[in-house]
Parts: structure tokens; C-alpha cells; sequence
């Protein structure tokens, strides 16, 4: 039987460039509203926290608070 990924979160490590497969899954949730970010849609993170981000304004509001 093969193992499917879908509707699995995935657990990644965040570089600068890009991020790298820990455990297979076909999502992340985001770390400010919990929602669901596919991978392939997958553009903000933080390299730092090691976590994700659904959209460019949480991202860049939540390394505003964290400065």
C-alpha cells in the first residue's frame, strides 16, 4: 500500500532561499492564523522563528514585533 501526503502537514526547515522536506505532507499551517498553506503556494517564513506565514503583511508585521 502506498502512503499518501495529502491532507498531511509537513514539517519543514526554513532557509533563506528556500526550505527543506523534514516529514512529507502537501501543507504547513501558518503560525499566526492557523490556516492552511499549500506548498506549492508557500512564499513567507522566517528563517529565524522556523516558521510559516500565509501572506507577505503577517509576515512582515510579525518581524516588526519581533525587532
Amino acid at each position: 500500500m502506498l502512503m499518501s501526503n495529502r491532507n498531511r502537514a509537513a514539517r519543514l526547515h526554513y532557509m533563506a532561499n528556500g526550505f527543506r522536506l523534514l516529514s512529507p505532507g502537501d501543507h504547513v499551517l501558518c503560525a499566526v492564523t492557523g490556516q492552511r498553506i499549500e506548498l506549492d503556494d508557500l512564499r513567507y517564513w522566517s528563517v529565524a522563528q522556523q516558521e510559516p506565514y500565509a501572506t507577505c503583511e503577517i509576515s512582515v508585521r510579525t518581524a516588526l514585533a519581533a525587532d
